[in-house]
């Protein structure tokens, strides 16, 4: 906060050696370390009073939040039909289809055939070399 060197104490500390006198120079200076801790512990004591107050009103709003959440749900679940009661939005010739080409290459073997039916295709390809 304040930019204070070692030239600034040592200036401040000669003027307050000056005014004060050696005597009650020691005085002066507790004084002044006990005012800067008590106002250091008051600056932190409403620091975390302002902590928890905004940690109480953030759990308050999650709470309520909860609450309303709770509600929406709730409300969604007596307006809405079970899910058991909904009907497949898929045609039924493409669920046949399905079924029928996951039965047909149950092995894997009709991919591994096709393969081989392209490659030989590629190899009896007559060359024209006009």
């Amino acid at each position: 906060m304040f930019d204070v060197g070692f030239f600034e104490l040592l200036i401040i500390g000669i003027i307050a050696l000056l005014v004060l006198g050696p005597e009650r120079l020691p005085g002066a200076v507790r004084m002044v370390g006990l005012t800067i801790g008590r106002i250091k512990r008051g600056f932190a004591d409403v620091k975390s009073q302002v902590e928890r107050e905004i940690g109480a009103d953030e759990i308050r709003q999650q709470l309520h939040n909860e609450r309303v959440m709770g509600n929406l749900e709730k409300q969604a679940k007596e307006t809405s039909p079970p899910a058991s009661n909904v009907k497949s939005s898929r045609h039924p010739a493409v669920t046949e289809q399905e079924e029928t080409a996951t039965s047909a290459e149950p092995s894997g073997q009709n991919t591994d055939q096709k393969d081989v039916d392209a490659s030989a295709a590629t190899q009896q390809k007559p060359r024209n070399d006009g």
